[in-house]
């Protein structure tokens, strides 16, 4: 990759090449704009930056001025920071902290919060030039490939939020990878619902840029939206996460009559295993989609592999529970979380992956990078996994999740995946709890949408897998699981409660 190679790039080819073709729709303010008028947006946008380097926040929903921002305070040789909308203020504050922010862009419904926050400069979106200045359109080399672009914040579901440091470089790479695994073209014409403040929600804006695709932006997931903006706008590509699925299946379960997804040609589901169920119901809801799973992180830009539309629909079902094979620049292995050995195929250890997507590290946290990145530019995802003959990968839990009991390696997944087959159960989270005798005993909480016993459902998971890895205990539930601002379900809220008194999580 060149040097001068940034996220300028995409915009200047797309601009030349499809000056006068629709750029970007947002929905909610109806406003519109062509490549050509975009490059002056995102150019009035970089004027924020000041200094190079200098850290400039969002605090908004998706928008024009949002995908703007993400592509110019980098362009212009700032770093973009993303705020997760969901946190609360002392959470936004410590982020803000941290970050060292030297400007926040804001929207009206996030007006308070930005108020609330220590930052020297605080600009509503409303008050943003839509206009650039003298020498806009140049060809300015610009920051270099390995220069720093964004920070992204992992949430913090575990103690200290780490800021994720992603160059030029690396959105660029995860943009060429995602181009070839999807095939973008000009004539797509992209839904972009996931927030913008997770990677999947600008995952790809580069690559849909970089081609000349119209780009149609809903400031949040709202499934009726979703389906209005799909039949008006003639959307073929969309990226959600399978909780979005979920609800977009039921709200079309009730409202089929009325929802004209005819346009669609491309679904790809990302951030968050899925349900077997879930998978299935997609499957025959839309026959004629090409269905797609990314697997992915915020440290690798994020795209790390793919199931592609093949996989989903080969007649023996075989590659379904996989997340596939590594995209075209990405290498992954399962290696031996103790040793680093790669391990033969079936084993189960963690998954290391590298590529030029692969993040510079944590921001402010030499430790954690150290910890995650190794010298020949390895990342340890910190995900267990196994591989089969063919080079396909299938996640079985979070190494942090296993649950050793009785001496017995318990993978999570695993379990939960056997309690989402039960008809009644939407959603199930499981984890380990302190048990005298075993160490540690298997529990679950679960989300029903059908009256069912725990009994019940110990019986439906004895019959599917061994004896030591039903739940001891199962709490059943109305309410939705709690999740994260990128839907990522927060099981370590479930499970510290049951390690308060305790010197350490594990037994």
């Amino acid at each position: 990759m060149g040097a001068s190679e940034n996220l300028a790039w995409p915009l200047r080819r797309a601009a030349r090449l499809h000056a006068d073709a629709t750029a970007v729709v947002d929905v909610a303010s109806g406003e519109e704009v062509t490549y050509a008028r975009l490059v002056e947006r995102v150019a009035a946008v970089g004027t924020l930056v000041g200094e190079p380097g200098a850290r400039v926040g969002v605090l908004a929903a998706n928008s024009l001025a949002h995908l703007a921002l993400f592509l110019g305070v980098p362009s212009a040789g700032g770093v973009v920071v993303s705020l997760n909308t969901r946190l609360a203020v002392e959470e936004l504050r410590a982020l803000v902290a941290d970050a060292g922010l030297s400007a926040l862009v804001f929207d009206e419904d996030h007006a308070e919060a930005a108020g609330a926050l220590d930052v020297p400069r605080r600009i509503h979106v409303r008050d943003l030039s839509r206009d650039g200045g003298p020498g806009d359109r140049g060809d300015a080399p610009g920051p270099d490939a390995g220069a720093l672009a964004a920070i992204s914040f992992t949430g913090g579901t575990t103690g200290r939020a780490k800021g994720v440091m992603l160059s030029h470089g690396n959105l660029l790479a995860n943009a060429r990878h995602n181009i070839m695994a999807t095939g973008h073209a000009p004539e797509d014409r992209w839904l972009h619902v996931c927030p913008m403040f997770h990677v999947a929600g600008t995952a790809n804006v580069v690559a849909a840029t970089w081609v000349g695709a119209r780009q149609v932006v809903l400031p949040r997931f709202d499934a009726a939206a979703v389906c209005a903006a799909v039949a008006e706008h003639g959307i073929t590509h969309m990226v959600v996460v399978p909780t979005m699925l979920g609800m977009l299946l039921d709200h079309l379960a009730s409202h089929a009559a009325a929802a004209d997804l005819s346009s669609l040609r491309h679904i790809q589901y990302a951030a968050s295993p899925i349900t077997p169920d879930l998978q299935r119901r997609v499957l025959e809801r839309f026959p004629d989609v090409d269905v797609a799973q990314f697997y992915g992180m915020t440290e690798a830009a994020p795209t790390v592999t793919t199931c592609t539309p093949a996989d989903h629909r080969r007649p023996d079902g075989a590659r379904l529970a996989s997340i596939g094979a590594p995209v075209v620049g990405v290498e992954a292995e399962v290696r031996d979380p103790e040793t680093a050995a790669a391990l033969p195929v079936g084993e189960i250890g963690e998954l290391w992956v590298r590529g030029p997507n692969v993040m510079l590290g944590y921001w402010r946290q030499p430790e954690a990078t150290a910890a995650a990145l190794t010298e020949d530019g390895w990342y340890r995802t910190g995900d267990a996994a196994r591989a089969d003959a063919d080079g396909y990968l299938y996640l079985v839990d979070r190494l942090k999740d296993m649950i050793i009991s009785g001496g017995e390696n318990v993978y999570s997944v695993e379990v939960e995946a056997v309690l989402a087959d039960h008809p009644a159960v939407a959603e199930a989270a499981v984890f380990g709890v302190p048990h005298e005798r075993w160490g540690e005993a298997v529990h679950a909480v679960v989300s029903v949408t059908a009256d069912v016993t725990p009994e019940e459902l110990i019986a439906h998971c004895r019959a599917a897998i061994a004896g030591f890895k039903v739940p001891r205990g199962i709490e059943v539930t109305r309410e939705p699981l709690p999740k994260s601002g990128a839907g990522k379900l927060l099981k370590h809220e479930l499970r510290a409660p049951f390690w308060v008194g305790h010197s350490r999580n594990i037994s």
